[in-house]
This record gives C-alpha cells, sequence and structure tokens, in this order.
C-alpha cells in the first residue's frame, strides 16, 4: 500500500485508471452529477483522499458523509464539473492537467447519475472548506481503504442487492460515496476492473 506522495505514485495510479474502461450509465430520467476523488497528501505527507461531512444547511443530504460533487451545469462535462466543485467546496483550484481519468458512473436512488473523477491534487495542494457547502473537510488515508473489514456488505428486505458501507473516521461511509471509495482501491490502487454499480444503498438515502 503506497506510504508517499510523490510521482511513484502518481505514474501508478494514472497507469491504473488509463488500463480502466469506465462503464457510462445512460442516465435516462436521472441528474448528472460529478465527484471529485482528490488525491493529496495529508498534514504528514500520508497519500490520502479528501472526504467532507455536508453542510446542515444544505437543502438535501444534509450532515451526510460525501466526497467533493455535485450536479452539472448546462454544457459542462463530468471532470470539468469535478474541479469546479473541489474549488467551490473545498478550496483547490486545479488545472485540468491534474485529472487521471473517470471511475464508472453510479445511478443513484435519489435520482441522479455520478460519474466519479480521480484527481491528483499535488503535493503544495491545502484545503480550505467552504462554510456554505461543506461542515468539515478531512484528509483520508489511502492506506485506510486496505484494511480487511473494506468493504462490509449486508442485506436489507427492500431490496435484492447488497448494501455496501466503509468503515471510516470512527463511522460508517454508505453509498454511493462507499461503491465509489471501493472502486478507487481497487481500480486506482490495485490495478483491477471490479465493478460497483450494482451495490445498493441504504434506505434513508433513496431519497
Amino acid at each position: 500500500m503506497p506510504r508517499v506522495y510523490d510521482d511513484a505514485l502518481r505514474e501508478r495510479v494514472a497507469g491504473n485508471v488509463a488500463r480502466f474502461t469506465p462503464v457510462a450509465h445512460a442516465a435516462v430520467g436521472l441528474r448528472r452529477a460529478a465527484v471529485a476523488l482528490a488525491l493529496m497528501p495529508d498534514p504528514s505527507g500520508v497519500p490520502s483522499f479528501v472526504l467532507t461531512r455536508r453542510a446542515a444547511r444544505l437543502r438535501s443530504h444534509t450532515g451526510q458523509w460525501a466526497l467533493p460533487g455535485g450536479r452539472l451545469d448546462d454544457g459542462e462535462t463530468a471532470p470539468e464539473a469535478a474541479l469546479r466543485e473541489l474549488s467551490e467546496e473545498v478550496g483547490l483550484h486545479l488545472a485540468t492537467s491534474s485529472v487521471l481519468g473517470a471511475l464508472d458512473d453510479y445511478p443513484t436512488r435519489s435520482g441522479y447519475c455520478i460519474s466519479p473523477i480521480v484527481v491528483w491534487a499535488g503535493a503544495h495542494a491545502h484545503l480550505e472548506p467552504n462554510p456554505e457547502e461543506v461542515a468539515a473537510a478531512y484528509h483520508v488515508p489511502l492506506h485506510e481503504l486496505e484494511r480487511p473489514d473494506v468493504p462490509q456488505l449486508r442485506t436489507i428486505p427492500e431490496s435484492d442487492r447488497p448494501v455496501i458501507t466503509v468503515p471510516l473516521l470512527g463511522t460508517h461511509i454508505h453509498a454511493p460515496t462507499a461503491a465509489i471509495l471501493y472502486q478507487l482501491r481497487e481500480v486506482a490502487l490495485r490495478g483491477a476492473s471490479t465493478r460497483v454499480a450494482h451495490f445498493e444503498q441504504p434506505v434513508f438515502a433513496w431519497k
């Protein structure tokens, strides 16, 4: 598991993502959205990704754990939206050259089709959370995704699909974020072609 945020890690992640063919969803009847999997060092230099807690004042999914992201503006591509949301939510102002690639689209129960974009933020990146958008922003070490209890699956009576969660930060992160983080590990770090759109969300996230 990578313990140093350096050019070797960037080449590894970029190569793995480049060899992966993401599945695009038709998104009929769904609103397009993008999230950023922003890879950067934590204050100790450990390779990490950015995770946020949504602000309580937002209209939907208040207080939930999420990756920086949101709806696509008219005429906007998923990478453009992911970079814009990184700037608006956590103060990361990055060029298009920071985009390493994309993972599979994930259609949500709440009516969105999320495109995850893998972004290399750089060694000098600094988070400045926007309190209007997020309650807090966290550096989560990538090695946390390699824990033996990642992912966790369970069944629910409301669906025949397994519900996926990822234990992080002393709590449980649910799908869609959990599914996307699991695919980040499998594709970007391990070079696998694991699919995740079949994983279910908990019922509270269906609205």
